[in-house]
């Protein structure tokens, strides 16, 4: 399998003190439904040594769907609460979306405003089970406007764990991947773990996060952070610090 990582670091293991891929705005989606639930959990991130968190919540049209413009106040008021609280981390807001005939027709719309982070990266999600008609035509869309595509979680694909052609394809349009650092403790399944584990010893991943939706998520980190997979992942040359 081929990769487009560079030759591996020889500088010591550091812990993340970026996470991407949350859900912590109150009340919008699967995550948390309060402010208080919202400050909580970021206070445990930033107790448990991060310093930024890139907040995702789900764009998902007839479901969860949300407009970047709502978002943003929404996000306007958990920073300032974490002002007040004294909170020492930064939150930043970009979204996952759910890859669907809307959103792949959002991409012909040239005034379609999208919330992304980093290098214009957009995080995006699909079925975990079918592989979607127009992924590839997504892919080329969104390149097409600047955008670079990062997959959430694609351990979690049902389609991709048999289907080593589908990803090299992925690759070769250099589509970057988003591990759940929680897949590692086999919260999510055996088989999501054992695909995890795979793609790190391909080193075909980008970025890691916790995908937090609540406080059990947040409790599973530290069993998911004890795994020798972990200490792999960090050796990873992972973009998490450049965001």
């Amino acid at each position: 399998m081929f990769n487009f990582f560079r030759k591996k670091s020889d500088k010591p293991l550091q812990d993340l003190t970026t996470d991407l891929h949350s859900h912590l705005i109150p009340g919008v989606d699967d995550g948390v439904q309060s402010m208080e639930e919202s400050i909580e959990l970021i206070r445990r991130f930033s107790d448990a040594g991060y310093k930024k968190v890139i907040t995702t919540p789900h764009i998902m049209h007839d479901f969860y769907n949300n407009k970047e413009e709502d978002l943003i106040k929404i996000h306007e008021d958990v920073k300032s609460r974490i002002a007040q609280e004294n909170i020492d981390i930064t939150l930043k807001l970009a979204a996952e979306y759910y890859l669907d005939d809307h959103l792949n027709d959002r991409m012909n719309d040239p005034s379609a405003q999208f919330l992304t982070f980093g290098a214009n990266y957009l995080l995006f999600e699909t079925s975990f089970m079918n592989e979607p008609f127009y992924l590839a035509e997504f892919i080329f869309k969104a390149k097409s406007r600047g955008l670079n595509p990062v997959m959430a979680h694609p351990e979690r694909y049902n389609y991709l764990h048999n289907d080593s052609d589908l990803l090299q394809k992925l690759i070769d349009r250099q589509v970057l991947f988003q591990l759940n650092i929680n897949s590692l403790s086999g919260y999510y399944s055996k088989q999501v773990k054992k695909f995890a584990q795979k793609l790190i010893d391909e080193q075909l991943i980008h970025f890691a996060g916790s995908d937090c939706h609540n406080q059990l998520h947040f409790d599973t980190l530290a069993t998911a952070k004890s795994s020798k997979y972990y200490t792999k992942l960090l050796d990873l040359p992972l973009l998490n610090q450049s965001i």
